[in-house]
């Protein structure tokens, strides 16, 4: 290993014996076998994420490659340059391989990022979601501002007009849907023409699914998944990190049987840690509706979360503003924690405010007694049943699988013979 004179870059080389050469690769023949190199943590070609500034073969056989990495002490460069080497000297007419290392700079590795992430939300890994559910995600960016309750109604809203949600409650450490919806019991698996004890259907070849519990409400039904129904006890604590969170909710959206759904509303962690940028992962279809609070902290932090959405290639729907304002009966508004958080985040997001749901007792009551409150009367069902109906009309409104070229080769064909 070498490193130039008043140069921070690193230089690599490996030496192999190939005779006399009868034929010499080109630069472009150099690129090319360098785009079969992955980077083994963003999962993409080295000269697709512009990794690769230079590339060369110079006339005493030795090819020499610059990579540009996003740090200079990356623990995958071993890996990196065992396979530039071992493609590189395969050409014709390459001797010796020599890798000048260098770091990115902070521009190169925004857009090595943003190169990276399109490339996660084009190849998204298999999951049990059907490209016919239209999959909302109710984000926010800080804890507190009652995204689940607004998750809960709006899906028992959307479930009353006939449709099946499905809804997943993602935030694995604040597991609360479960007691909101009012549904009890451990998910189960699904029956298996196999073994069970071994958990593969001898039919399909797979592994048995798990089952969502399920809720009927009015003329639709709800699909429900939750860690709640996996603890033995509704206090218990999970004391998970960030990578064994994200595996939980990989499993909850690969291991289960969702079935046919219209839709499918996820309850997010707050933040923007590494379930969200999971999920982002899996389901690069999402959409996501950001609550926020009137207040100008809740706001700003909430900006956050839609500004990952938004790095992760996912559309923000729109902005939900809950706890905006106290009404009385006789319609007096107290505006307790500010006022105008949810419509001035729209704005700077530029996307439309669904609506402000007020605060009420009712909500938390029905939180508390597993009815959901917008099943019954009052300021904030009549705002969230009127959010539930803005989505399905005009925002996100069920998948229309009808002209879409998958369901038009799946129909009959009819042929007439003729002479």
């Amino acid at each position: 290993m070498t490193r130039s004179p008043g140069d921070s870059s690193v230089s690599d080389s490996s030496v192999r014996d190939t005779g006399t050469a009868t034929e010499r690769a080109t630069t472009d023949d150099i690129m090319a076998v360098l785009r079969g190199v992955i980077d083994p943590e963003l999962g993409s070609s080295i000269v697709e994420l512009g990794m690769v500034p230079a590339a060369s073969l110079g006339d005493d056989g030795t090819a020499r490659v610059t990579i540009a990495l996003t740090t200079m002490g990356c623990p995958l460069r071993a890996q990196i340059k065992k396979d530039v080497v071992g493609r590189v000297e395969q050409l014709p007419g390459v001797d010796k391989v020599k890798i000048d290392w260098t770091e990115l700079d902070q521009a190169e590795k925004a857009e090595v990022m943003a190169i990276a992430r399109k490339r996660v939300a084009e190849n998204p890994p298999d999951n049990e979601v059907s490209p016919s559910t239209r999959v909302v995600m109710i984000a926010s960016g800080k804890g507190g501002v009652g995204k689940s309750s607004v998750t809960v109604n709006l899906a028992a809203a959307i479930a009353s007009q006939g449709f099946t949600v499905g809804v997943l409650d993602a935030d694995i450490w604040g597991y609360s849907v479960p007691r909101m919806l009012g549904i009890e019991g451990r998910l189960e698996g699904a029956p298996t023409n196999g073994s069970e004890s071994e958990g593969i259907d001898t039919a399909t070849g797979q592994s048995a699914k798990i089952v969502p519990n399920q809720r009927k409400i009015g003329k639709g039904r709800l699909k429900v998944v939750s860690m709640g129904f996996l603890v033995d006890q509704e206090e218990s604590a999970l004391m998970w990190r960030g990578l064994i969170l994200n595996r939980a909710v990989q499993h909850f959206l690969q291991d289960v049987r969702w079935g046919d759904m219209d839709y499918l509303l996820i309850d997010m962690p707050p933040g923007t840690g590494d379930v969200q940028m999971g999920l982002a992962k899996m389901l690069p279809r999402a959409e996501v509706v950001i609550v926020t609070t009137p207040a100008l902290a809740a706001q700003k932090v909430a900006a956050r979360a839609a500004s990952m959405s938004r790095k992760s290639y996912l559309r923000i729907a729109g902005v939900i503003e809950n706890m905006s304002a106290f009404v009385t009966p006789d319609g007096e508004r107290y505006e307790i924690f500010g006022k105008g958080g949810g419509e001035d985040l729209a704005s700077e997001l530029g996307v439309p405010l669904l609506g402000s749901i007020p605060i009420d007792g009712a909500v938390a009551l029905g939180g508390d007694i597993g009815e959901p409150t917008v099943l019954g009367e009052g300021p904030a069902a009549s705002e969230i049943r009127r959010i539930a109906d803005l989505m399905v009309t005009e925002i996100t409104p069920p998948v229309d699988m009808g002209s879409c070229t998958v369901r038009l080769m799946e129909a009959p064909v009819s042929i007439s013979l003729s002479s």
